[in-house]
């Protein structure tokens, strides 16, 4: 039986985001709602495997319901989640910050494997262009420190694989404290975080073959 999935989507002019409130990382976009929605269902599966490497059990199949929707913005249309739902408002036990925090290292899990098996040249698209592996991990990597600083956590540049543990470290930790500070509720930080990371988890796994 369909396991009911809460979405809200994001209606920008030109695009529409579709995502999971419950599982951070789990959001997709099309030109329309029914496409958004569509999109998402067809990474359910790769998104299993994020939830795999976070202890979850993740629905076989899923019955999504539409709980909100949010006007979007020129982000949105430009190909990101850019605006949180008002339920990221509500306070999260700490049972749930738990389970997100878990969600959001699965993925930071999955690109480092993604990138060590990756190729340093990537394909490009049919239209030529695109960063290669090792700019694509950059530019997530400077994205979650600038994500940082809407939690209230600064962090110096990242120049080592230390570094970006700490930085991942930091994190995790405010998120698990239930104390974050900043302009991103906790739990809309943690799903736009984990998006991105999946996101180009994702396109460099599709761009390796």
């Amino acid at each position: 039986m369909p396991t009911t999935t809460r979405l809200y989507l994001e209606q920008g002019r030109k695009r529409v985001f579709a995502s999971a409130l419950d599982w951070p990382g789990w959001a997709r976009s099309g030109r329309s709602e029914g496409l958004a929605v569509d999109e998402l269902l067809a990474y359910a599966e790769r998104y299993a495997e994020v939830a795999v490497r976070a202890g979850r059990r993740f629905p076989a199949a899923h019955r999504v319901e539409v709980v909100e929707r949010v006007p979007g913005t020129q982000t949105t249309d430009f190909g990101a989640p850019g605006v949180p739902s008002t339920l990221d408002a509500e306070p999260l036990t700490a049972a749930v910050r738990r389970q997100q925090v878990a969600l959001m290292r699965a993925s930071w899990t999955l690109l480092d494997a993604v990138v060590a098996a990756a190729p340093t040249t990537l394909r490009t698209g049919p239209r030529g262009g695109g960063r290669d592996r090792d700019e694509v991990v950059a530019h997530v990597l400077e994205a979650e420190r600038a994500y940082a600083r809407k939690l209230g956590v600064r962090h110096p540049p990242l120049r080592c694989d230390a570094d970006v543990r700490a930085l991942r470290d930091a994190l995790a930790t405010c998120v698990l404290s239930g104390s974050a500070e900043g302009a991103w509720p906790p739990a809309y930080a943690v799903r736009r975080i984990t998006w991105h990371v999946l996101d180009h988890a994702w396109e460099i796994q599709d761009r390796s073959s």
